[in-house]
């Protein structure tokens, strides 16, 4: 089961810092923050029918290559990932970066407004290479039907991944089961605002 860990793992703290205009500790407390919102963001969505469909279609334009063999921060698209943090979030982005720049252990407000840009490409790329693999090992075969990306999304998410391990157990297993990151309370800030799934 792929793990917050790995996902992390693949981004170049150092080249984040430095775009940042932030120490390598301000950038690892941010990629801590917004890394598991984004996911829980996500997941949210995918609850949704509506949701789930947008995040098949989107997951399919995503190319995996984009997380293999590390993140080069250059390559990552931020004018798509702002898009993909306004399709995440919807009208509660601005809360959503509020309330994790609130919490004494991570970085302000503009440093997470920042970061969820540049990390929600590689999000997607990550989730795209998941689910790909699980499919036989092909995007293709991941975004199309018959037992493909939208069965697993329409037959598994609302299941809490509990079968045929598709997306929603990718999202479970990175996130632990709670959705939490540093003592964060993730899960309740994004179900407070997300309304579970509807965007």
């Amino acid at each position: 089961m792929a793990a917050l860990d790995d996902l992390t793992a693949t981004i170049p703290i150092d080249q984040l810092a430095a775009k940042l205009g932030v120490d390598t500790a301000t950038a690892q407390s941010a990629v801590a923050a917004a890394l598991p919102a984004l996911l829980g963001g996500i997941e949210a969505n995918a609850q949704d029918p509506d949701g789930a469909a947008s995040l098949s279609r989107a997951l399919g334009t995503k190319d995996p290559s984009l997380v293999e063999g590390g993140v080069d921060l250059d390559q990552v698209d931020t004018d798509d990932g702002a898009k993909i943090v306004r399709n995440v979030f919807g009208a509660n982005q601005d809360q959503v970066v509020a309330a994790l720049g609130s919490d004494s252990r991570t970085p302000d407000q503009s440093i997470i407004a920042k970061v969820l840009p540049m990390l929600a490409p590689i999000v997607m790329a990550f989730l795209a290479k998941q689910l790909a693999g699980r499919s036989g090992g092909t995007q293709s075969a991941a975004t199309e039907g018959g037992g493909g990306l939208g069965d697993v999304l329409g037959g598994v998410l609302g299941g809490g991944g509990s079968s045929g391990g598709g997306l929603g157990s990718v999202l479970g297993g990175m996130l632990g089961g709670g959705g939490s990151s540093g003592g964060i309370d993730i899960g309740g800030i994004l179900g407070g605002l997300l309304g579970g799934g509807k965007r």
